[in-house]
């Protein structure tokens, strides 16, 4: 059987131009406008023309270099990497919207893509007109954007303004209605690009589970996104792209898990302090670590893995009471605080460290931050000893191994809590 996609040693080069020096004197400008057709044919010769082997030129950047995978009918493949790491230079090649400098890219099956939601739309034309005119651009018959518009203008939201020019609509109203119209195709190969970062939240979720959908209809998807709780959810295979290279091409969350950890991101399970850094005066705050049970230091933590935060200070005046306090924080929301249940009385100076082990399977997917603080509450009036925000990052990531909360439920799941709690069934009652 023909693999859906097959790509075979692809690359992409491009020309990178190079700038132009000013000229300081009359002269020199004079000189330079002489000389300018001369020196602009020589750039175009020079702009167009490839070496045989210019891999080492610095003029040249490979957005794309050697990259080979085969997609099966009905797979859904996930592409994920940093910024310019070649994701939508691929999905281009793939659309036939640009061509390979060497390689070949096959697809088998009718394509449609969401690279840049919007694309073709007329801002005099009102909505609905606009939903006509992209429904072509993206390959639907006039017939089919008909049969499809009520169910269009019903997902995008903006049905009371549909006949209104979308000159007067918001950016966010463009975009609901840009990608309602390119969820509706229904190609045998999905290509997708980053569509789920557009619109506020309650629409990203509307997104998702239109992907959801499409996914669960048997057609073949590729699907490019940093949101890495939706390739997992979403995407059984992953490939990582790193400067124009396949990275790793595997399971979802392998993949991903190589590429939070080594990608850069702002993500880190540890954060150590010098003493004349720390936060803190009469209490010193050194080091705040995130690890598992074996006590290796965590970025990136399975749902269902327990986890030990530790706190490392140094207590410079002794005999102060104080207590410890952890808060857990997911986009802006708090998923939950913990503190020692009792202050104690440091009576000796020195280094000291408090532990607080997290279960397994409580939080849910996503980024998490943690604040720190240490106080004492004698008297009923609080006095903080240090405080710090945002101190360690990591990431939670559900491999939907059947065996969290989520059991084998592979489509969205809310909350920043999800604890797995034992169900019972009992037989009808007679």
């Amino acid at each position: 059987m023909l693999p859906a996609i097959r790509v075979d040693n692809l690359s992409k080069r491009y020309r990178i131009g190079s700038e132009e020096q000013r000229r300081d004197t009359l002269a020199g400008t004079a000189a330079h406008l002489v000389s300018s057709p001369f020196r602009n044919l020589s750039k175009i010769r020079r702009l167009s023309n490839f070496g045989s082997d210019d891999r080492s030129d610095q003029d040249v950047f490979w957005a794309l270099s050697n990259v080979s995978f085969e997609v099966s009918p009905g797979e859904i493949v996930g592409i994920v990497g940093r910024n310019g790491a070649g994701k939508s230079t691929l999905l281009k090649i793939l659309s036939r919207i640009t061509n390979p400098t060497t390689g070949r890219a096959e697809v088998y099956g009718r394509v449609s893509s969401l690279l840049e939601v919007g694309t073709g739309f007329h801002p005099e034309l009102t909505g609905r007109e606009n939903i006509f005119l992209n429904g072509t651009v993206l390959g639907m018959s006039r017939k089919e954007v008909k049969t499809k518009l009520e169910a269009i203008v019903d997902f995008s939201g903006v049905e009371k303004f549909i006949d209104t020019p979308v000159k007067r609509y918001s950016s966010g109203m463009q975009v609901r209605l840009a990608f309602s119209v390119a969820a509706h195709l229904e190609p045998e190969i999905l290509l997708i690009d980053e569509v789920l970062a557009v619109g506020d939240a309650e629409f990203q979720k509307k997104c998702l589970g239109r992907m959801e959908t499409i996914a669960g209809e048997g057609r073949t998807v590729l699907f490019v996104s940093h949101n890495i709780s939706a390739v997992n959810r979403l995407c059984p295979r992953a490939i990582l792209l790193d400067e124009g290279k396949v990275l790793q091409d595997g399971p979802s969350p392998e993949v991903t898990a190589v590429y939070l950890t080594g990608s850069g991101q702002d993500v880190e399970g540890r954060k150590t302090w010098s003493l004349d850094e720390a936060p803190g005066s009469e209490v010193k705050l050194t080091q705040v670590e995130l690890t598992d049970t074996e006590g290796q230091t965590v970025s990136l933590a399975n749902i269902e893995t327990p986890l030990r935060l530790s706190l490392s200070y140094v207590v410079n005046q002794p005999g102060i009471r104080f207590r410890c306090v952890a808060g857990f924080f997911t986009q802006g929301t708090c998923a939950f605080w913990s503190n020692e249940s009792v202050e104690t009385v440091k009576s000796n100076s020195g280094s000291y460290r408090s532990t607080v082990t997290i279960p397994g399977n409580l939080l849910s997917e996503g980024e998490y931050v943690v604040d720190v603080s240490m106080f004492t509450s004698i008297g009923g009036t609080k006095k903080w000893y240090l405080t710090a925000d945002n101190v360690i990052g990591f990431q939670v990531y559900d491999p939907i191994t059947g065996s969290s909360a989520r059991g084998d439920y592979a489509q969205g799941f809310e909350g920043v809590m999800r604890p797995l709690l034992a169900w019972e069934l009992e037989p009808p009652l007679e």
